[in-house]
């Protein structure tokens, strides 16, 4: 194996064992917070709305819940690692360390994604606890939260060099990407919407990820999933050249 590998298998693998070792702050609150999903719009409120494009209103809004949290989670992931290792300043030995830029910014992003898909995962184990969870199309639903936890990784990365406190970490992702997820049609149709608002849906980022999962677990979707996933494939291409001109410059660190 060649000191590359090596250096790339080591800080991805020392990135995983930082979350893997406290499951009860990593896998135990998207559990305990989906399950309150699943039993108040799946179950309550699925009960009184009824179909929405053929399928329960749980299995429409299954997908949603879980682009939510496997992006919540891999953007978390990135960015407290970097920001609390700058913050510590023990992110000197990566820097200083001849690993490449390259490999830097791709051990953070694998672990990261990985978490989000983790996260996805158990989402959907406990989506099984109250519906069927048909997976109509696998190859378009992997591709999909493949592409969707590394962008979500690769921009935890850009806020965690970004922020200059906890609180920006907060306001990123409690603040901006939520409500961009929950506008991101999660818990309704775009069809619903007037014509206006739905043209103004489709330059919400979500949309896409939303509809290209849901296209993915349950054959429904009003975007068509190739154009989604050549929007997100673009869109994560982008962030990951940033990150590496942002690690490359030294930006948040050599300051």
């Amino acid at each position: 194996m060649s000191s590359s590998l090596i250096q790339l298998k080591s800080l991805t693998r020392r990135e995983i064992l930082r979350y893997v070792r406290r499951p009860y702050n990593t896998f135990l609150p998207p559990i305990i917070t989906n399950t309150l999903y699943f039993a108040v719009f799946g179950v309550i409120l699925g009960s009184r709305i009824g179909e929405i494009a053929g399928v329960s209103y749980i299995q429409f809004v299954l997908p949603g819940l879980v682009v939510l949290g496997a992006i919540s989670d891999a953007f978390e992931n990135a960015s407290f690692s970097i920001f609390h290792g700058r913050w510590n300043e023990y992110i000197d030995e990566v820097i200083v360390s001849p690993m490449s830029h390259r490999n830097i910014v791709a051990s953070y992003v694998t672990a990261s994604a990985l978490r989000g898909i983790i996260t996805a995962v158990m989402i959907v184990g406990v989506g099984l606890v109250f519906t069927d969870v048909p997976l109509t199309n696998p190859l378009y639903l992997i591709s999909f939260i493949l592409i969707i936890t590394t962008l979500f990784g690769g921009l935890g990365v850009i806020g965690g060099l970004w922020a200059t406190d906890f609180d920006y970490l907060t306001v990123l992702n409690q603040f901006i990407l939520r409500p961009l997820v929950f506008f991101g049609a999660v818990f309704y149709s775009l069809d619903v919407l007037p014509p206006l608002w739905r043209t103004v849906s489709l330059f919400n980022p979500m949309v896409y990820m939303v509809n290209g999962v849901r296209y993915g677990m349950i054959g429904v979707t009003e975007i068509d999933p190739n154009t989604s996933l050549a929007v997100l494939s673009t869109a994560t291409a982008g962030v990951l050249f940033i990150d590496y001109l942002l690690f490359k410059r030294g930006y948040g660190i050599a300051e």
